[in-house]
């Protein structure tokens, strides 16, 4: 028996990053890139190596170079982990598994560490493949908070819920944090709305721009702990710009979110370290006439385009930055 799961990358469209402070986010799937996880019966279990995960180079410029493109941590770490959370989680709530081993391997061809959510998808690849191997049902709503689980718990690494919901959910998805519905529920109230309710978007990144969620996300999670006045209003004007942008695009008036898109990242800028050449991005965007705001935590924007016209001067304009520019694929919600 062989099983294939697959996940596809995030782009946060609005609120982000407020997923971790109890605000609200809208957020997409699409398919232009993937993760996917290969998991088959075997004598042993076994994790098999991707390319990010090898140690043996051509030289030391090679090794550089791989550091910077993947960091120090591969995949392997990921798959790891998640199948440790899985055989808690189902040890805890009295799923039995049955006795047989397999063998995991993995690919993904999501740009790595540009806010496109790349190692939670890989995350959530696996999950679904082991839920198809052991035949077990994790409820959706709560699958999202096992596999952030997965970053925090088990790998250290801050992270908020919002790639995971949209990432389990699948789609266009609509998402409400408020401290009283995760106290209660142990979970936000997910919405998924019609991508097709999107105007046209552009998706642009810049790999020597990466930079790991947590750096964003340290910083803010101290500052919000301590009460900050300008992170607490962010989060609630984060949260307000969704809110609006929701009602936006449920009357037919998506075409309109573009200055809102601006608003959410000149919120952003006041209260983050914005790096020069993730700043040079928007601003290149928006000089053709294009909205612009990061997709995660930095190396990756998002925006409006009004035309096929815009469209090309943008990818004129990202040419000589060596950033490039797609439209997204949007996909349907995960049945």
């Amino acid at each position: 028996m062989m099983i294939v799961t697959r996940a596809y990358p995030r782009a946060g469209l609005f609120g982000n990053p407020s997923d971790g402070y109890f605000g609200r986010t809208i957020a997409f799937t699409f398919s232009n890139f993937f993760a996917e996880v290969t998991l088959y019966e075997s004598p042993d279990l076994e994790i098999l190596p991707n390319t990010r995960d090898h140690s043996v180079f051509r030289s030391l410029d090679a090794l550089a170079r791989d550091v910077n493109l993947y960091g120090y941590y591969g995949g392997i770490r990921l798959l790891k982990a998640a199948a440790r959370k899985f055989h808690q989680h189902c040890r805890e709530h009295g799923l039995r598994l049955h006795r047989r081993n397999f063998t995991l391997r993995y690919r993904s061809s999501i740009p790595h560490q540009v806010g496109l959510a790349g190692s939670s998808a890989i995350i959530t690849a696996c999950f679904r493949a082991l839920m198809a191997f052991y035949q077990v049902e994790i409820p959706r709503e709560i699958l999202p908070n096992l596999i952030l689980a997965v970053e925090t718990e088990e790998l250290g690494i801050a992270a908020g819920l919002q790639d995971r919901v949209a990432q389990v959910y699948q789609g266009l998805v609509y998402m409400d944090f408020a401290k009283d519905l995760m106290s209660r529920h142990g979970h936000g109230r997910y919405e998924p709305l019609d991508p097709a309710l999107l105007p046209p978007l552009y998706i642009a990144y810049r790999a020597n721009l990466a930079e790991g969620s947590e750096v964003v996300h340290n910083d803010l999670r101290s500052r919000f702990r301590q009460g900050d006045r300008r992170v607490l209003a962010a989060i609630r004007c984060w949260a307000e710009l969704t809110d609006r942008v929701r009602m936006l695009l449920l009357t037919g008036h998506g075409r309109e979110i573009g200055p809102l898109l601006d608003a959410n990242f000149d919120r952003r800028r006041q209260v983050c370290a914005i790096s020069p050449g993730n700043l040079q991005m928007v601003e290149a965007a928006r000089s053709v006439g294009a909205s612009a705001k990061f997709t995660g935590s930095g190396g990756a924007i998002i925006g409006t385009v009004d035309n096929a016209a815009m469209f090309a001067a943008l990818r004129r304009k990202f040419a000589p930055l060596k950033v490039k520019v797609i439209r997204p694929e949007l996909i349907g919600p995960e049945q």
